[in-house]
């Protein structure tokens, strides 16, 4: 991989990484104004499906080229994410969800290894640990550990469907029927939308909510200000630029450089909210940058002469 399409690539991981994280610090003011979760994550994907409709349009050859790949997207790394994330938080707490849903980066890792057979670098596993680790004293894991095993188990499961998130990005990406970023992502939000509509049930959506304002810290901004920046920015911008980071990269090192979501939730939430930023969560921070620095000084290498992390065997059918 050449230089410059590394750092590209590392750019776009950390500009998407940033545009995901946001989405919290300007959903949470229209959750506290009155607006349903689930109806905030159906307004999310509805309208960034209306946004890229045209797209879609452009590129409906995808159809018929790639529609198990749009189906999978839409269904798991759409709406499987946010529906699975928001089903752990009804029964443990937010901090721990959170978790258990950026353990994607490191089922990613586990997935590459032992289901795709293919060499994952000692620099990417350890950039996941110490983010893992990172995590951890970012949402401050210790503060509810009285834990219920289904609220755990669909945290899991939001997780698993994360780390697909970054295996469906990277998929087709060394052929020669490349998948076009803006249409694959364009007809994920639209399946997602289709599938949230079932979940969100959006017709009791209090849209009075949306004309009116929500405190964003000591600022009353409007609703419908808020709504764009979730759509336009935290979902269309935070996906795009998330896809082509993955091809510009790797699955495994733009999977961990995304546990940055957090740190940037985290951060921007304590200077636009005035959320209490602890000395814990600092460090996490920093174990999380570290973590992603570490990942990226990983080499794109090519398979059978790889650097495998578990040397458990070289002939793959022992594995």
């Amino acid at each position: 991989m050449q230089a410059s399409g590394r750092h590209a690539g590392l750019g776009l991981a950390l500009v998407s990484a940033i545009a995901f994280g946001g989405s919290g610090v300007a959903a949470k003011p229209l959750i506290e104004a009155g607006l349903d979760p689930l109806h905030m994550v159906w307004l999310r994907v509805a309208g960034a499906a209306l946004v890229l409709s045209p797209l879609a349009w452009r590129h409906r050859d995808l159809v018929r080229r790639k529609p198990l790949l749009l189906a999978g997207f839409g269904l798991v790394a759409v709406a499987g994410v946010q529906a699975f994330y928001f089903a752990s938080l009804s029964r443990i707490p937010v901090g721990v969800a959170l978790l258990l849903e950026y353990l994607g980066p490191a089922l990613l890792l586990g997935w590459i290894r032992f289901v795709q057979r293919k060499p994952v670098t000692r620099a990417a596993a350890a950039g996941a640990a110490v983010a893992v680790v990172g995590l951890a004293c970012v949402v401050q894991i210790w503060a509810g550990l009285s834990l219920d095993l289904l609220g755990v188990l669909l945290g899991l499961a939001a997780a698993c469907c994360q780390a697909f998130y970054f295996v469906f990005a990277d998929q087709g990406s060394d052929g020669d029927d490349v998948p076009d970023p803006m249409g694959m992502i364009a007809y994920g939000m639209i399946v997602g939308t289709l599938v949230m509509t079932v979940i969100a049930r959006p017709w009791q959506i209090d849209w009075q909510v949306l004309g009116g304002e929500a405190a964003l810290g000591d600022l009353m901004v409007p609703a419908s200000l808020l709504l764009g920046w979730v759509v336009l920015i935290a979902t269309v911008f935070a996906y795009l630029t998330g896809v082509v980071s993955v091809r510009k990269l790797s699955p495994q090192v733009a999977g961990v450089v995304a546990c940055l979501e957090a740190v940037v939730a985290t951060v921007l939430a304590w200077v636009l909210l005035g959320e209490h930023l602890s000395t814990w969560q600092i460090i996490g921070g920093a174990l999380v940058l570290g973590g992603a620095f570490i990942a990226q000084t990983s080499r794109q290498i090519p398979p059978g002469v790889a650097e495998p992390v578990a040397a458990l065997d070289r002939d793959p059918s022992k594995v």
